[in-house]
């Protein structure tokens, strides 16, 4: 039962997103109809609908953009196609991630040297994050909430992303829904946040909030599970929150 009811989710937010790619650019659609991306990425599409959220962030041909705990480069490949030869991407993971998982450096290694030559690996302390330019914008995806319960400074860190970015540059956060989850203990547990926590900490730093975004929402999930729990993972309820560094 618990499954059907999935289904119908699933197809209905898709049917939602179907509607909403009339005004996908182009590039974005090339970008996430590249024949190179992995099959595994594709079958994925569905439920992370990454035309959408390209699309929402706006990021353009000869940008440059961090892409914060690439992991496989789901959205490294997408991001390098959509910003091109003349844009950049910097797959950035932080420290504690290179520590704990050695391959999510050597993966941008690889993208490096396999059709991605825009691309490049990135390692340092998540609050002390910093590039040899100014960014357009940096993405995190599913990873805020986990720099929260790895007790990362993150007035320091949401600081330090403001002062990346250029006068106008976006930073876009997909996290998964956590309602009254604000504590370290909390969002360990479950690895949700509470979207209220998030905008309280980010606005803090000197960001505007521009948009926010209701596409990878899903009422099936009522968020007391742990995102990994089999009955939800890959259809949790998901906000997106597109701050600007104001210009």
């Amino acid at each position: 039962m618990l499954k059907t009811l999935f289904a119908v989710a699933v197809a209905t937010f898709a049917a939602m997103g179907a509607v909403e790619a009339k005004g996908i650019p182009d590039y974005v659609t090339k970008a996430v109809t590249d024949a190179a991306r992995p099959k595994k990425d594709r079958a994925r599409d569905t439920d992370r609908k990454p035309m959408e959220v390209m699309t929402l962030a706006g990021i353009k041909p000869g940008g440059a953009v961090a892409d914060v705990g690439p992991g496989s480069g789901y959205y490294t490949r997408i991001l390098s196609r959509i910003v091109g030869e003349k844009g950049k991407v910097f797959g950035f993971n932080p420290t504690w991630v290179a520590e704990k998982f050695p391959k999510a450096a050597e993966g941008m290694k690889f993208l490096t040297e396999n059709g991605y030559p825009n691309v490049e690996g990135v390692v340092q302390p998540m609050a002390d994050i910093h590039f040899d330019r100014p960014l357009d914008m940096i993405y995190m995806s599913q990873i805020y909430h986990d720099q929260v319960w790895q007790k990362i400074d993150i007035e320091k860190m949401n600081k330090a992303i403001f002062a990346a970015l250029k006068p106008g540059g976006i930073f876009l956060i997909v996290d998964h829904i956590g309602r009254n989850v604000r504590s370290v203990e909390q969002i360990d547990k479950l690895h949700r946040i509470d979207p209220a926590l998030v905008k309280e900490q980010v606005l803090a730093a000197g960001f505007t909030l521009v948009a926010e975004s209701d596409i990878l929402r899903n009422p099936y999930d009522l968020g007391d599970k742990n995102v990994f729990d089999p009955t939800i993972r890959g259809h949790t309820d998901q906000f997106i929150f597109k701050f600007m560094r104001p210009k």
